[in-house]
């Protein structure tokens, strides 16, 4: 069993996925990244031997999707996020799930990567069981996925800024020089900018945020 986290935020529109507007309004922007969560918790509901756990920010109320969000979300473990910036909010949403969660392992994904499938969370979940952590890269520079057989290393994760170019090279050279054997994932693409949303809907086209991307003006 893995304990799989998903930090996200609440779709609300004017806050959520701002970088696509335009040619996305607020509206719609909200409306992708509603289908974007919703897609990433269907992928982790369906991996094999997964304990879903979301950890949340913003207000679900005002989102896009409310409703179905609500209903997916119900169905796992949900917690609010806490701490001041968001590596700090990072490390201690893996430090609660390991608290509802005792002795089982972390691996944590973002809401950004809506073509991650049951089988690659599946893989990496088996891969974390012979690492120490496990690390995924993204394209911008970024990472996707970071997990720790032992749940405690993540506070390493504090430090370390976020929304950089340098993030992945600096979360993976701080798991390395702490002792971590790290296994690395497959790269996948995070959705942030309008091409970024376009080539990941083409690979994925039936799907929610594909659907949710087609209503938007070129």
């Amino acid at each position: 069993m893995t304990a799989l986290l998903v930090v996200a935020k609440a779709p609300v529109p004017g806050l959520a996925k701002t970088r696509l507007c335009p040619p996305a309004t607020p509206e719609q922007a909200a409306a992708i990244a509603a289908a974007s969560l919703l897609d990433t918790l269907e992928a982790v509901h369906a991996t094999p031997g997964a304990r879903p756990v979301v950890a949340l920010t913003g207000e679900l109320e005002r989102a896009a999707r409310a409703a179905e969000l609500r209903e997916r979300l119900a169905l796992g473990t949900l917690l609010d996020q806490r701490g001041g910036g968001f590596p700090q909010r990072l490390a201690a949403a893996h430090a609660d799930t390991a608290a509802a969660h005792p002795g089982l392992p972390v691996l944590q994904i973002g809401m950004d990567t809506p073509q991650v499938s049951a089988e690659l969370l599946a893989e990496a979940c088996r891969v974390l069981t012979g690492a120490d952590a496990v690390f995924g890269p993204a394209v911008d520079g970024g990472w996707w996925a970071v997990g720790f057989r032992d749940p405690r290393a993540a506070s390493l994760l504090a430090a370390i800024p976020t929304s950089r170019p340098d993030t992945g090279r600096r979360t993976l050279t701080a798991l390395r020089e702490a002792g971590l054997r790290v296994a690395e994932l497959p790269e996948l693409a995070d959705v942030d900018t309008m091409l970024d949303a376009r080539a990941v809907a083409a690979g994925i086209p039936r799907t929610r945020f594909a659907a949710a991307l087609a209503g938007c003006a070129r």
